[in-house]
């Protein structure tokens, strides 16, 4: 029987999972690319602190957070099979999806994830926001730095949102079911 030669795909896969990233380096694969970034500063820090907080205190759902969970991404037109690490990401509690899960978990159940920019901020507006809707996280949350704004990316159809809404700092963001409660961002000022 014939051996199938491994694809480029399959080879940079192999090598980025055999990583040794050096500690308080995270390592992602996103859309074929490697990317490794150091630890966030801790304005960025803030802004996920002062989500968390609100989600886990306004929620109608009761959530459960991660900070910096690799998920798996299936693979689609512009995403090959991808290892994305959001900077938050909340499940439903009653699933308790978190718990005995692999470094890498699958992407189903995830409620939402957020992105804050740093370092490389196009590849959260452009190529994380593809990979998570392609895997159909139904909400993706960007908290952008630079632009002073924050975008709910929602209804995911293929390698992107549907629907997008964006408010400058300072104005409350709808977060729609399972959160069901505007995001306030005054204190992102």
């Amino acid at each position: 029987m014939p051996h199938e030669s491994p694809t480029q795909a399959d080879v940079l896969l192999e090598g980025f999972l055999a990583l040794d990233t050096p500690e308080g380096l995270r390592a992602e694969l996103i859309e074929g690319e490697i990317v490794v970034t150091p630890p966030p500063d801790g304005d960025h820090e803030d802004l996920i602190s002062l989500v968390v907080k609100q989600v886990i205190r306004r929620s109608l759902t009761d959530m459960q957070f991660s900070g910096n969970k690799g998920l798996k991404l299936t693979r689609g037109s512009a995403c090959p099979e991808n290892h994305a690490i959001p900077d938050g990401t909340f499940v439903p509690r009653e699933r308790r999806l978190f718990r005995g899960a692999d470094p890498w978990m699958p992407c189903e159940g995830v409620a939402l994830v957020v992105e804050v920019t740093s370092s490389k901020p196009q590849a959260d507006r452009e190529a994380k926001r593809r990979c998570y809707a392609h895997g159909g996280i139904p909400l993706y949350l960007l908290i952008d730095r630079d632009a002073s704004s924050v975008t709910l990316f929602s209804d995911p159809e293929g390698d992107d949102y549907r629907e997008h809404c964006t408010r400058p700092f300072g104005k409350a963001v709808a977060l729609p079911e399972p959160f069901a409660f505007d995001l306030e961002t005054a204190e992102f000022l």
